[in-house]
């Protein structure tokens, strides 16, 4: 799996999911909308910690400056 997600993209990404998980536990986002908020923070926690977007792939976009 070729890395394709850069340090400043990881950084935003974990930004955003402790933005969600906050928003949830303050009771701003409830019901489904909260589930598919939690669901997407996970997404961008687990995208951030592998450094692989597989929508990245799909567009051909590389955030990733190391080159190989």
């Amino acid at each position: 799996m070729k890395k394709n997600v850069g340090t400043i993209d990881k950084t935003i990404r974990l930004a955003l999911a402790a933005l969600a998980v906050v928003l949830y536990f303050l009771g701003a986002v409830k019901g489904t909308l909260a589930l598919v908020v939690l669901i997407i923070a996970i997404i961008l926690v687990v995208t951030s910690l592998v450094s692989f977007c597989p929508l990245y792939t799909l567009f051909g976009w590389n955030t990733d400056k190391k080159k190989e």
